[in-house]
């Protein structure tokens, strides 16, 4: 049987987080990692918005498995251009930890919703503190600010309990892992010196794990050597 393709970005944490959850789900993907700026054709002929991660899915590979829930089909293939779809994807074909909660039919949604804000409120703000900081702005704190309100949620709910939805980690530890990553990189000694005790232990904990490990090591590129690498198990 064909393995899916996952076209992948090293640091992109889009594609960091896509990766993660294939590990959890214990799928096997044949990964191509890219550079932006040398995008391969082949991405680009099913996925024309050039962003990462792609999934290609070959339709018989999805026989009985619900493809016709991906309504964009070229050649014969399905394909999925969004991180936190593949995330469900391969947790909805297996998923060993419960992360999506199977018996709690609320907590996905509660999930899904902080992950938006994620996406669409905090990353932006991100994004320009991150700008701001490599230009040495005058802005920087401006953005920081403008981020902390959602930290400040996360580092709340962390002193409650070990994981953001309770004792057991979720689909939310790992969608937001790779943008927490981020901020507390962007002004080190800030993030060490503020008041998230919680999420540095956290964030330490996953950036130190088996897993955080597997999802990071570095392949060579795909277009230098067009060789492919089966990621999972």
């Amino acid at each position: 049987m064909t393995l899916p393709i996952l076209y992948s970005l090293q640091n992109c944490p889009y594609a960091m987080r896509a990766r993660l959850a294939i590990l959890l789900a214990r799928q096997r993907v044949m990964l191509r990692p890219i550079v932006m700026k040398n995008k391969p054709a082949k991405m680009l002929a099913v996925s024309p918005k050039g962003t990462v991660p792609v999934l290609v899915l070959e339709a018989e590979t999805e026989a009985g498995h619900g493809a016709e829930n991906y309504d964009l089909k070229l050649n014969n293939q399905s394909i999925i251009d969004e991180s936190l779809d593949i995330m469900l994807w391969a947790l909805k074909r297996n998923d060993p930890q419960d992360l999506l909660r199977s018996q709690h039919p609320d907590a996905l949604p509660e999930m899904l919703k902080i992950i938006e804000e994620n996406d669409k409120q905090f990353k932006p703000s991100l994004e320009q503190y991150k700008h701001a900081k490599r230009f040495h702005e005058d802005t920087e704190e401006q953005y920081r600010l403008a981020c902390e309100p959602f930290i400040q949620r996360l580092e709340q709910r962390l002193a409650q309990h070990e994981f953001f939805m309770g004792a057991t980690p979720s689909l939310l530890d790992y969608a937001l892992l790779p943008f927490v990553r981020q901020f507390s990189k962007v002004n080190r000694q800030l993030y060490l010196n503020g008041p998230y005790t919680h999420l540095q232990h956290w964030l330490n904990n996953q950036l130190q794990s088996r897993l955080y490990a597997q999802a990071m090591f570095k392949y060579p590129l795909w277009l230098d050597t067009h060789q492919e690498f089966v990621l999972g198990e």
